[in-house]
């Protein structure tokens, strides 16, 4: 098994059982990713450092548009996308095993968390692994302390207002609010008639 097999199962939604030998695999690219976002939170560094060392870990070109203040931290890595002009502001966890695709020009707030993983509700499988990929469109804006649970997907130009639980799909424009999110209302440009703008 190697790691490629691991993130292609993970691409592909598969379960990955608690006894799979691809876990090996995974503990292995853990280990890589705390090594490299130590070296990134460890002291200051300028940007073009901060973008190398996002580089190494994502193992993806990174823009020089991209602004990122650490910490920072990825249990994986290998499995986070950055487009162009995206800001991440400091404390963000990206837990992105099964995909975190971050779109151009988004701004990211502090102590933003993607969790792409979820676990089995039976205790028996309760070890297991369910990957869903987590998608924020372009010019997605997320507030402070917001949580995407797995599989969602951010419409372009969405807000996610600060300390919002996202647990569904949110759609073009909306400005979402709450935990669980809704849609509260949407941006210029995207008005609904049922909701006000």
């Amino acid at each position: 098994m190697s790691l490629q097999d691991y993130t292609a199962a993970l691409a592909a939604g598969e379960r990955i059982s608690a006894d799979s030998p691809l876990l090996g695999e995974a503990r292995d690219a853990a280990q890589d990713a705390l090594r490299i976002t130590a070296e990134l939170n460890g002291r200051y560094h300028e940007p073009a450092r901060v973008r190398e060392l996002l580089a190494e870990l994502t193992g993806s070109e990174i823009d020089e548009s991209v602004v990122v203040f650490p910490p920072l931290r990825a249990d994986f890595g290998k499995s986070l996308r950055i487009g162009k002009n995206v800001f991440i502001n400091s404390g963000c966890v990206f837990q992105d095993q099964g995909g975190v695709t971050i779109g151009d020009d988004c701004l990211i707030g502090h102590n933003a968390v993607f969790a792409t993983l979820n676990h089995d509700l039976d205790p028996a499988r309760r070890g297991d692994l369910l990957p869903a990929p987590i998608t924020l469109g372009r010019g997605v804006w997320v507030g402070a302390n917001v949580v995407f649970l797995p599989g969602v997907n951010v419409g372009d130009d969405a807000v996610v207002a600060a300390s919002c639980t996202v647990t569904k799909d949110v759609p073009a424009g909306a400005v979402v609010v709450g935990s669980p999110a809704r849609v509260v209302r949407y941006v210029p440009g995207y008005e609904n008639p049922e909701l006000p703008a």
